[in-house]
């Protein structure tokens, strides 16, 4: 574990939420200017086992995934194989049945689709074609809340489906053959069977998951309810690669990930800083009523808003990931981090929010 001068308060704030805030096991992880400046990790990667959380300990990264799902929608874009404003059915036409021909994929990026969850049920959950077939056949909600609330699973499905009909490739693939093999990133989309021994266990909050308007309509987030660790922990889980929470990374990689999308990585970089711009433009902002706070989109990735989730940066993007995990950039400051942990969180927390705090207090005394 290791900090450059004057990130110190990281690794105190990541101290304390071992000794004072009940972390189980954990790692942070931050790049400026494209060089590493904070690499932590510590605690229990596996409480069943005693596994200790070590260097090369990936971890599950929930709807942390959809910034790199963004990055490939975006790149897509950027050869000018798509654009925001064009609909779905364009490069998917069978999308268009019951009322959607006229969904573009900028609603589908920013939850705006009417499809947060899917009426036909989750039974082929892990099947991608099914899902995305079944998505295909549904009317848009007539809810009203329906028309900005996060599309926690389904967006996914939409997404993969569309770099599916415009590339051939899945998301995984994708993302794999296009940022993870020339930026050098522990990242996957679906993880290779040969890398579970190296997966944390996700650890369950106790109590109710999930309540709201998911529960009143019930229309329950499968990965979101008791019991769902069973499959957060699967094998076959860990290698389907949900395109909107199946992805697996180490904080290290995710940190230089969002370190390629506002500066050079050892020289490289994928995505331009103008289409990085066009990821980062707000979309649509408003209160989502799933839990009931500010939420602004660009092209998928979270934007700043009010409770500082990404950390005092105005200009702060990213996404967070279910049950407290937090992966994102400071444009101006140059500052790109990522924080993963096991124990998963329902309502206020604390760990990310005093090691962002930290990052923030090493950034300026560093001057960076």
């Amino acid at each position: 574990m290791w900090t450059a001068a004057g990130f110190e308060d990281v690794a105190e704030a990541f101290g304390q939420n071992f000794t004072e805030r009940g972390e189980v096991g954990a790692a942070f992880a931050a790049y400026h200017r494209g060089e590493l400046v904070v690499d932590l990790w510590g605690g229990t990667a596996d409480p069943d086992t005693g596994r200790a959380w070590d260097r090369d300990t990936v971890h599950l990264m929930f709807s942390g995934t959809k910034g790199l799902t963004s990055a490939c929608v975006l790149l897509l874009m950027q050869r000018g194989q798509l654009r925001l404003d064009d609909p779905l059915a364009r490069y998917w036409p069978e999308f268009g049945a019951q009322g959607k021909e006229a969904v573009t994929i900028a609603e589908v990026l920013s939850h705006q689709a009417r499809l947060p969850w899917v009426e036909a049920g989750y039974a082929d959950l892990l099947d991608h074609e099914a899902m995305a077939a079944h998505l295909a056949a549904q009317p848009p909600a007539t809810d009203a809340r329906a028309g900005f609330m996060y599309h926690a699973v389904t967006w996914g499905w939409l997404l993969d489906e569309l770099v599916r009909r415009v590339d051939g490739r899945t998301v995984g693939r994708f993302f794999a053959d296009e940022f993870a093999r020339p930026l050098g990133l522990e990242v996957w989309i679906g993880l290779p069977e040969e890398l579970h021994g190296r997966a944390a266990t996700m650890v369950a909050p106790d109590g109710v998951l999930v309540d709201g308007p998911w529960t009143e309509l019930n229309r329950p987030n499968p990965l979101w309810i008791p019991g769902s660790e069973k499959i957060w922990n699967s094998p076959e889980y860990r290698t389907a690669g949900l395109a909107a929470v199946g992805g697996y990374a180490t904080a290290r990689g995710m940190a230089r990930f969002y370190a390629s999308l506002v500066g050079d990585v050892e020289g490289s970089r994928v995505l331009t800083p103008e289409t990085v711009e066009l990821g980062r433009r707000e979309i649509r902002r408003g209160t989502e009523p799933t839990w009931g706070s500010p939420m602004r989109y660009g092209a998928g990735f979270e934007l700043q808003t009010g409770d500082g989730r990404m950390g005092d940066a105005p200009d702060a993007f990213g996404h967070a990931g279910a049950g407290g995990s937090r992966h994102g950039a400071w444009p101006r400051r140059e500052i790109a981090f990522s924080y993963l942990m096991n124990q998963v969180r329902i309502g206020p927390d604390e760990r990310p929010a005093v090691l962002l705090e930290g990052l923030s207090r090493g950034s300026r005394a560093t001057g960076r």
